[in-house]
């Protein structure tokens, strides 16, 4: 028995030794092939990868006839997005793709067409959620930006200078909105332009009256850090009232969306405790017509509750 006791001890040691060496020891240096380092040699691909870049390319040839390559990228830099047009095209068809497969047999043709539908607008949804959310994190961050870069200016920093401290020291999406202020005053766009690329892309009035502020200042002079925390105040007061607003409307967003999602609750229950019940609607011509009268009610009704707790500020 010792023996044993013996032997499991000596290979669980092992063991251990060995996950030491392999997991916790860092290995050594990678050789990097020859090849590799040859500028002139072509990167080798795989088929795939060439299958992909061909789908892709032929993706843009076709948005390109369409007209629809620059507002389709806009709408991905307003959601921070770094994946190209093309190739979201290609996931979100690939996604369609094999949504329609599943609800094929899962569910059958209805299904099939159903996901058919849904898989791009939620693609389409999933994009404006984002930039909303980007949007909305940019509003929020613009106060304390605005601060950064008037004391970048007092300690007597230029405005570019003020501009990449604001670039280094913010979070996203702030940063990566700065960063590209920087970039492209770099290559040799004006900066009026690019601040108001920023403010058109996020779709913030706050941005557009900093845009103009600087843009004067640029043209007659001045104190900018003044002007920056006047702007800066003015901002933070709205910014009060838009979260106070905020807060009202929350009551009436959450009725809105218990008022929404009744009906389909209780046809789902009632669906499930008496079919029969349910099944008459779909029996008659009367049931159909019932039925479209109560889709047209129901769209009806959430669009005034859209409308009613859907404050624009």
């Amino acid at each position: 028995m010792s023996a044993v006791l013996l032997l499991v001890g000596v290979s669980a040691m092992a063991v251990a030794l060995l996950l030491l060496a392999v997991v916790v020891v860092p290995p050594g240096p990678a050789r990097v092939p020859l090849s590799r380092l040859d500028p002139t040699a072509a990167p080798s691909t795989s088929a795939l990868a060439g299958a992909g870049a061909a789908a892709g390319a032929a993706v843009e040839k076709v948005l390109v006839k369409r007209g629809r390559l620059a507002a389709g990228a806009a709408a991905l830099e307003r959601a921070g997005m770094s994946m190209t047009l093309p190739n979201f095209v290609l996931v979100a068809g690939l996604a369609t793709l094999v949504a329609g497969v599943l609800g094929l047999v899962l569910g059958g043709l209805l299904l099939c067409l159903l996901l058919i539908v849904v898989v791009p607008f939620a693609a389409k949804l999933f994009l404006g959620f984002r930039a909303s959310r980007r949007q909305a994190a940019f509003a929020d961050q613009l106060d304390d930006s605005l601060q950064l870069m008037a004391g970048s200016l007092r300690a007597g920093h230029s405005l570019l200078r003020a501009v990449d401290s604001v670039s280094q020291e913010a979070d996203a999406p702030m940063s990566e909105e700065f960063s590209r202020i920087v970039n492209e005053t770099r290559v040799g766009r004006d900066l009026n332009d690019a601040l108001d690329g920023v403010a058109e892309r996020m779709g913030s009035d706050d941005f557009t009256w900093v845009a103009q502020a600087i843009a004067i200042h640029r043209e007659v002079g001045g104190n900018l850090a003044e002007v920056l925390d006047a702007v800066g105040h003015t901002i933070r007061e709205r910014n009060a009232i838009r979260r106070q607003v905020k807060a009202l409307s929350a009551e009436g967003k959450l009725s809105a969306i218990v008022l929404m999602a009744l009906p389909f609750g209780v046809t789902f229950f009632i669906s499930m405790s008496n079919p029969d019940y349910v099944g008459k609607f779909t029996e008659s011509l009367t049931g159909y017509a019932m039925l479209a009268a109560a889709v047209v009610m129901l769209l009806v009704g959430g669009l005034w509750l859209r409308s009613t707790v859907r404050i624009k500020f």
